[in-house]
């Protein structure tokens, strides 16, 4: 009986908690990414415009 609990008590936690927070995390990470990319293409588009 113990044991079932503790398995349920352990999906809950990783549905409940774990998944969401990678979910976050990877949000957060394509944002930043995108981010990253517009700032180098300015940068690159400016270097060229200024020969």
């Amino acid at each position: 009986m113990l044991g079932v609990l503790g398995v349920l008590l352990a999906l809950y936690v990783v549905f409940g908690f774990v998944l969401p927070a990678l979910f976050g995390l990877l949000k957060f990470a394509l944002v930043l990414a995108v981010v990253a990319f517009v700032v180098v293409a300015l940068v690159t588009a400016v270097a060229k415009f200024k020969k």
